[in-house]
């Protein structure tokens, strides 16, 4: 392939299959809101109009600027303008607060920052005394008070390719082209700095073992901050997939409908919440009707690819396919492929009756570290084990280390931690393999499946190890809960704190005849309180005595990473969610 740097791409992309809708995305037209359709020569015009702009304002190269926005062409067309010219790209959440902001714009020195909206520009000016490398903000959409991104491309009128050119030939592979801030669930922030060969040696790996072309529609929302939505991209890019941003999180199911993807890649949660959703459609139907959904979903939660159950197993899900579970796939469009899942453990139940109902969900495994893939479930027969993060992809290394850590080594592996050579030196041994942190165990002597974080594992009062996450994602197969983390460290046994699923047990209360004005009134009644020690003890047979969850406390609030317990990537920071509610567990263990 032709491309060494992450600006190559779209040029190849034009040399050989040029698209009439490379990137698109819903704008506002005369009242109504219409596809804009970018071809691949617009984007690459685009993507050049940026660059000569940043000349013309003076941007020089290892200057560092931040894209605070929601996903839209205009977010590639600067993250491939800058990295043209030797400005680096820095990514970051539109969820996260302004002192992470500020730690992360002073951290990397920041001199521009592109915002999408009013919100987010507000957010910025507010800390913009305390960035004092911080010259210029400017925004894609128009605000009153803010300079709009056409502004500054108009400075680049003046500005010849060839300056641009000489820019883009001094760039080699090896040099740094991103730093990504991850959130990390304790302490501050740490910089990923990625090369261009980090994250093009990760499309190459991942190529291979992603059967997608240029006759393909995706449908991106997974926020383009971090890197699996990102390095996602350059691989659509790359084989000359169209790409349409979803408008926004709320209207994915609508977008779905209208783009008719093939691909698209998720995080769990999401899925979660489309399960959630149908299952309750099905509780409100009634007769019939019902029993059929209800035993298709069964059969659906049964499915195993690696057993064989029968003809007649065979012969009912294929009638469950024709008469309950084409609604399903007529529902996120008709014409999906493929949905690739990361960032968490997909529960088992979900990749089962996905799967069943012939909408191929596969689990990956990656970490920003890594530009992020590590290994990936195939799509082919043989190729994936539910409930495994799958195989290693093509050209990484992959093995268990001390305390059965996962280590990965690869051409993908960052170039280190900005300004942190001490963190770097934990995270990469001298031999070159990344120690990831979580702990993993061999399914079928060639799957890797995951089992917790290193530095989750605690440790009770009698000395027992307990692997909290494997507790919570089993526990979270309950429809009945929405969020869960388990706590018992030098205590004498484990516990939890639960946020339920409301919309599942408003349901139940109002089958069970049981009315309160508030959550918090619902969460205290006797009723309540019993149907969740009966869920858990359902969950728990499996798990040894010491695992077994002995107490808990119900909350009333889910837990959001603007209300600061979950990271970006929806993973529970365990430290603000232990000092949060102290009190409570307290209460639990006194």
């Amino acid at each position: 392939m032709e491309f060494t740097r992450l600006f190559d791409i779209l040029p190849y992309q034009l040399k050989n299959f040029p698209q009439s809708d490379a990137l698109c995305y819903k704008e506002e037209e005369s009242g109504t809101r219409q596809w804009r359709k970018f071809s691949t020569a617009e984007c690459i015009d685009r993507v050049n109009e940026v660059s000569r702009a940043l000349i013309a304002y003076g941007i020089q190269p290892g200057d560092k600027i931040a894209i605070i926005s929601n996903n839209r062409p205009e977010w590639d067309f600067v993250d491939l303008g800058m990295m043209q010219i030797g400005a680096i790209n820095v990514p970051v959440y539109p969820t996260i607060s302004e002192s992470e902001y500020k730690f992360i714009f002073n951290d990397a020195e920041v001199k521009m920052i592109f915002v999408s909206d009013a919100e987010l520009f507000q957010k910025v000016k507010n800390i913009q005394p305390a960035l004092p490398n911080l010259k210029e903000i400017y925004s894609f959409e128009k605000i009153p008070g803010a300079a709009h991104w056409s502004e500054l491309l108009s400075k680049g009128k003046t500005v010849s390719m060839n300056l641009v050119e000489a820019r883009m030939n001094a760039i080699k592979p090896e040099d740094l082209a991103t730093i990504i801030y991850t959130s990390g669930t304790t302490g501050t922030p740490k910089g990923v700095m990625l090369s261009h060969k980090n994250v093009i040696a990760n499309v190459r790996q991942v190529l291979p073992v992603l059967p997608i072309n240029h006759t393909h529609r995706t449908l991106s929302f997974l926020p383009k901050c971090h890197i699996f939505e990102r390095m996602v991209t350059y691989t659509y890019l790359s084989v000359g997939a169209s790409i349409y941003y979803a408008e926004s999180m709320e209207t994915i199911g609508e977008n779905l409908k209208e783009v008719k993807p093939h691909y698209f890649t998720t995080v769990p949660r999401l899925l979660e919440k489309v399960y959630d959703k149908i299952v309750g459609k099905g509780m409100e139907l009634k007769g019939i009707k019902k029993k059929l959904f209800f035993w298709a979903l069964n059969l659906g939660l049964k499915y195993d690819p690696d057993k064989n159950q029968g003809l007649w197993y065979d012969i009912q899900l294929n009638l469950a396919n024709k008469i309950i579970f084409s609604k399903w796939r007529e529902a996120l469009g008709g014409e999906i492929e493929g949905i690739v899942t990361g960032a968490a453990a997909l529960q088992q139940r979900l990749s089962r009756v996905f799967n069943a109902a012939r909408i191929p969900v596969r689990e990956g495994y990656g970490q920003t570290e890594a530009s992020p893939v590590v290994s990936f479930n195939r799509f082919e027969k043989g190729g994936w084990k539910i409930g495994s993060i799958g195989l290693p992809v093509p050209g990484i290394e992959m093995k268990l280390g001390a305390q059965n850590e996962i280590l990965a080594r690869g051409e993908n592996i960052m170039m280190g931690y900005y300004k942190r050579p001490d963190l770097t030196e934990q995270a990469i041994d001298k031999e070159g393999w990344l120690h990831t942190g979580d702990v993993g165990e061999k399914m079928d002597d060639k799957f890797i499946k995951i089992t917790d974080r290193i530095k989750e594992l605690f440790k009770t009062s009698g000395g027992k190890y307990v692997a909290p996450q494997v507790i919570e994602n089993k526990m979270k197969e309950s429809p009945f809960i929405e969020q869960m983390m388990v706590i018992g460290e030098n205590q004498k046994f484990v516990a939890a704190l639960i946020v339920p699923a409301f919309l599942q047990l408003n349901d139940w209360c109002a089958k069970n005849g049981i009315n309160s004005d508030s959550k918090e009134t619902i969460l205290k009644l006797p009723e309540v309180q019993k149907l969740f020690r009966e869920e858990l003890d359902h969950l728990s047979k499996d798990f040894g005595h010491v695992e077994q969850v002995k107490k808990f406390e119900l909350i009333p609030d889910e837990w959001t990473p603007l209300s600061g317990e979950l990271t970006p990537t929806m993973k529970v920071k365990r430290k603000v969610v232990t000092e949060k509610y102290q009190r409570l567990i307290e209460k639990i263990y006194s």
